[in-house]
């Protein structure tokens, strides 16, 4: 029963870093899934140099841990650029949008090379522009073909917003810590937060796990 009274008393102070840990992760997805198509249609382009920088910036991206990233933008850019003033708010949702740039370009990219090669053939008997092709042809089913695994991923986001409290950002596990030093009752704020990051995963997951279906059958 202590727990459940702790539980009550802490849900409102809690709630609003639920908030947060949400707003970063839509900022994140918002920015970082365009990034991540663009960098999956360039990592193919003819241009030998484009398609090593970009997969040079890929790798990068992807062998960088999201704390590391997250600490270069929060205290780097600042002491590079003294003009450009960086909240944990804002650091926090251009670190993740840049990871997840770096992770759904592979799996954007995976998508568009599940495109069957009579959908290309079929456009090019058309008349089409390989531009026309990509755009109306290739990103929309490629698109489709990727959105459970991008679903997975934005779970991982939401989690990886957890982070963000190493630059005193107030997400939920930042306010859980708060607590959990003014009451000393860590145990049970902190299995209070993981329900909350339970609350939005689960969910998540079975909605990954739908999509799947949903794809698989229309395939």
């Amino acid at each position: 029963m202590s727990f459940i009274n702790d539980w009550i008393a802490y849900i409102p102070q809690l709630w609003p870093g639920l908030l947060v840990s949400l707003q970063v992760t839509g900022l994140a997805l918002l920015f970082g899934v365009p990034g991540g198509l663009a960098l999956a249609v360039f990592s193919s382009h003819p241009n030998r140099i484009v398609k090593a920088i970009v997969i040079g910036l890929v790798e990068l991206g992807r062998g960088t841990p999201a704390l590391v990233v997250l600490q270069v933008i929060y205290f780097g850019v600042p002491s590079v650029a003294p003009t450009i003033a960086l909240d944990s708010y804002l650091a926090a949702a251009l670190a993740l949008a840049l990871t997840t740039a770096a992770y759904t370009s592979e799996i954007i990219r995976g998508g568009l090379q599940a495109v069957p090669q009579g959908e290309l053939e079929a456009a090019a008997a058309l008349g089409m522009k390989p531009w026309h092709t990509l755009w109306d042809v290739v990103i929309p089913q490629g698109i489709r073909f990727a959105i459970p695994a991008l679903i997975g991923f934005a779970i991982l986001i939401f989690q990886a917003t957890s982070l963000a409290y190493t630059i005193a950002l107030p997400e939920l596990l930042s306010q859980a810590y708060s607590i959990g030093s003014s009451t000393f009752k860590y145990l049970s704020v902190l299995l209070l937060a993981g329900l909350f990051y339970a609350m939005i995963t689960i969910p998540a997951s079975a909605l990954t796990s739908y999509a799947e279906r949903r794809l698989a059958r229309h395939l």
